[in-house]
């Protein structure tokens, strides 16, 4: 998606550790009006699924997730916590994932109130790099006997295992734009080309 593309380039940095920084329009501050093109481009490439959930994981996949509810006729959206709160029961749906921003291991929960066996689940994230965070809720979706209708990804780094992982198990996974290559030192960012 070009317009992303030139957006990351305009906003983006690149902090140590090759950490894209795109929190300036998508998950520190958010720019409203930029993920609704983006939510109508995740609409337009999983048109014709009847997604009943959409799911995304806490907290830089919120924003993102609710806009796209919105071009599917407003289907709930439902965000795997990274830590049990008081107000909700001990009958989740449990998975482990790997954060490599953060380098530490969180163990999602979704209760069971909220996905069930006739569900058509949208998976909804920010990002893609090893595929730990998009794999936790897959697992999440699968030990509530649900559907993994498919995977909606704003950044995906291509460099990393994840997206190659996800797609080879046969998921219907969208990025809407694949990051090649990138050079803390000089900022620069390739983008694999959507003919590639």
């Amino acid at each position: 998606m070009r317009e992303l593309e030139e957006r990351i380039i305009k906003d983006g940095s690149i902090n140590p550790g090759n950490v894209l920084k795109v929190d300036s329009f998508l998950n520190h501050q958010i720019d409203i009006r930029f993920l609704e093109t983006l939510g109508e481009e995740f609409k337009r490439r999983f048109d014709g699924k009847n997604i009943t959930k959409i799911l995304t994981i806490e907290a830089s996949g919120i924003g993102v997730a609710s806009i796209t509810s919105k071009y599917f006729d407003y289907p709930p959206v439902v965000f795997a916590k990274k830590s049990k709160t008081s107000n909700i029961s001990n009958d989740v749906y449990k998975s482990s994932v790997h954060s490599y921003t953060h380098n530490e291991t969180n163990h999602i929960i979704v209760s069971k109130q909220y996905l069930h066996k006739d569900d058509y689940v949208l998976i909804i994230d920010d990002f893609l790099a090893n595929g730990c965070a998009v794999l936790g809720l897959i697992d999440l979706i699968k030990q509530a006997g649900a559907h993994v209708a498919g995977i909606g990804i704003v950044i995906e780094k291509g460099y990393q295992e994840g997206g190659q992982l996800i797609r080879e198990q046969g998921y219907h996974l969208e990025s809407l734009a694949i990051i090649k290559s990138m050079d803390g030192d000089t900022g620069n960012i390739q983008f694999v080309n959507n003919d590639e």
